[in-house]
């Protein structure tokens, strides 16, 4: 009698759980369509054949900018890639990358278009992916290109920040991608620049 009171309890408790977990996913989306096609535009309408041979020539890279949504009402960021330094020099004597590893730096630009001040640590919310498929985190780590973007961000709404966010990467890995995501990397929408 009590191993069927317990088997239905545990029915019970992984269905509630299916549906919780049902109920909280909105469904992730990559977004890697710039903000700004004009420089799609520059190119004498070069795009257009390729989109007829099948290539995607519109995916964001360095230097466009990805408007991205955060979980809270009204937050929302545009957020540029700037700039990449690969490999990224050591700001100082102290720090150094592993054994087998380089620094890559990722200069990020953010601006709060949403309504809702944006607080929160942008470096958690950035990867790097190689051809391979590998992705890494962020790392404490400055380097000589710039200022690191704060740990501690908060923009008004219209405010904008910059900085590096610095990777740790196999000397041998050809990085393929950079990604970015709101809310400590936790929120719906990831945007992506492709770096070939």
């Amino acid at each position: 009698m009590h191993a069927r009171t317990r088997i239905a309890a545990a029915l019970v408790a992984v269905a509630v759980g299916a549906l919780t977990i049902s109920a909280c996913d909105t469904g992730s989306t990559v977004v890697d369509k710039p903000k700004d096609h004009a420089a799609a535009k520059a190119d004498g309408g070069k795009d257009g054949k390729d989109a007829k041979k099948g290539k995607s020539s519109e995916a964001a890279k360095v230097g466009d900018t990805l408007t991205l949504k955060g979980f809270e009402k009204g937050s929302q960021l545009d957020v540029t890639v700037v700039k990449i330094a690969d490999p990224g020099k050591p700001a100082d004597e102290f720090t150094e990358p592993d054994a087998g590893k380089r620094f890559v730096g990722v200069q990020f630009q953010l601006v709060n278009t949403g309504k809702a001040v944006y607080s929160d640590s942008p470096s958690n919310g950035a990867q790097v992916a190689d051809s391979e498929g590998q992705q890494f985190d962020s790392t404490f780590a400055d380097i000589t290109a710039g200022p690191s973007m704060s740990s501690s961000l908060k923009l008004k709404p219209g405010a904008k920040g910059l900085g590096w966010i610095v990777f740790e990467v196999p000397k041998g890995s050809k990085l393929d991608a950079v990604q970015f995501t709101m809310d400590s990397g936790f929120a719906d929408q990831t945007g992506e620049w492709k770096l070939k």
